[in-house]
């Protein structure tokens, strides 16, 4: 995985509230195994008509907005367990969720994948969905090591929450196997270790 360390970038506004995993990626196109591939549809139903033409009116189609950060209503991620729904977020080039709530099961799939999950407060939500609407060029600085999430040039900012063996890891570009084959002389020499 690549190592996230500071994000700082401009970020794409989807206000809408409880976008469930199918919103994200339709089971239609969860035939494939391998992480790549699945930012092509990724909201796939709601960036292209049923003739597969870009939908003009989608925020990620009008040409508006960019950057690594999507910035996302309340209950992002609901519904179904599939991870394929962090793997086409991460495929697009997203390396930042932002939103006021999570669903668990796709928070920990974003934190597996090398996506970090930002939830902040619904004030600050609504600030940064205010401001970007306002002037597209706005940004924001997500440091991970100190847990912050910042308006780029204001005073702006707040703390955010992370389990620290997940920070560790998105800090190393390690994902769980490769956390294990990094620690691996040290989990032999407790194996030869004698018990007392």
């Amino acid at each position: 995985m690549e190592k996230l360390t500071i994000v700082e970038s401009t970020y794409i506004p989807l206000r809408n509230e409880n976008v469930d995993t199918d919103q994200i990626i339709p089971a239609r196109f969860l035939k494939a195994t391998s992480r790549e591939g699945f930012g092509d549809n990724l909201f796939r139903d709601w960036r292209y008509d049923k003739s597969g033409e870009p939908k003009a009116d989608f925020v990620l189609n009008t040409g508006v907005y960019s950057g690594k950060v999507l910035v996302a209503g309340k209950n992002f991620g609901s519904g179904s367990s599939r991870e394929h729904a962090a793997w086409a977020i991460y495929d697009y080039g997203f390396r930042v969720v932002v939103s006021s709530e999570f669903a668990d099961i796709f928070k920990n799939n974003c934190l597996n994948n090398g996506l970090l999950p930002v939830e902040v407060t619904p004030a600050f939500l609504s600030e940064l969905f205010e401001r970007v609407e306002a002037d597209p060029s706005t940004s924001v600085t997500v440091d991970l090591a100190a847990q912050t999430i910042s308006l780029t040039g204001t005073d702006k900012q707040e703390q955010f929450e992370i389990n620290e063996y997940k920070k560790h890891c998105l800090m190393q570009g390690l994902d769980d196997i490769d956390y294990l084959l990094s620690i691996q002389s040290e989990i032999e020499a407790f194996e030869t270790t004698p018990n007392i």
